[in-house]
């Protein structure tokens, strides 16, 4: 690492110490959300979270080290938004694997900005609600009787594709939002091939839907029948 270069700190391989004061780690991180989800990341400072919230930037010190720390509560909290991965058998691995693929698109859909902060996150910064989720995925690769050391791998595939898939379809929609008009008529003025009979909603849940029954099918061709 250069001599001048600046580690990212981890807010989760240190005690937290709650403050006796008004302001809480959980208000904050709320604060964050909303910020993020309204302006995304490169309107996020400590600064501007300081006046969102009435509180100066040293308050925020007290809890946070920098922003970085702040995209990592950020991230794990909408982590937190999901259902654990339910429990499977044999028979039962893949409509629960999408049902899970499903509600991790959605909750990226509500924020835009987590899917591209998730690599820089890094492994080494998730915090428990997103390994909560992973775990419980990889799980059920593993009942699902994946090959050794390829139930995380499957998990992998799946995790990038939702993630990637979910990511584009964000960017679109903030598109669409910024433009200032609806999507359907946004797609009559754009995309030639669009009918405008359809409902553009459905069409990218049916998008979605193909995309994973494929990657489904294609991880499934992997398990042996029977066993």
């Amino acid at each position: 690492m250069p001599a001048d270069a600046k580690p990212i700190t981890s807010v989760w391989t240190r005690p937290h110490r709650p403050q006796r004061e008004q302001l809480t780690r959980e208000q904050i991180v709320a604060a964050t959300i909303e910020l993020l989800d309204l302006e995304g990341v490169e309107a996020l400072s400590m600064r501007k979270l300081g006046t969102r919230l009435n509180a100066g930037a040293t308050s925020l010190y007290r809890h946070v080290a920098n922003r970085d720390e702040l995209i990592q509560l950020a991230v794990d909290d909408v982590f937190g938004e999901l259902d654990p991965p339910t429990a499977v058998t044999r028979g039962t691995w893949r409509p629960a694997v999408a049902r899970t693929a499903a509600d991790l698109r959605a909750m990226v859909l509500r924020h835009p900005w987590v899917g591209p902060e998730l690599g820089q996150v890094g492994l080494l910064h998730v915090g428990p609600n997103a390994v909560r989720m992973t775990s419980g995925l990889l799980a059920q690769f593993k009942a699902a009787g994946f090959p050794a050391g390829e139930d995380d791998q499957a998990a992998g595939a799946l995790m990038a594709y939702v993630i990637g898939v979910a990511t584009s379809e964000a960017a679109y929609l903030s598109l669409i939002t910024r433009s200032g008009v609806p999507e359907r008529e946004w797609l009559s003025h754009h995309s030639p091939d669009f009918d405008e009979d359809a409902d553009p909603q459905r069409l990218r849940e049916d998008r979605f839907a193909y995309g994973l029954d494929r990657i489904l099918d294609g991880l499934a061709g992997r398990l042996t029948p029977g066993k």
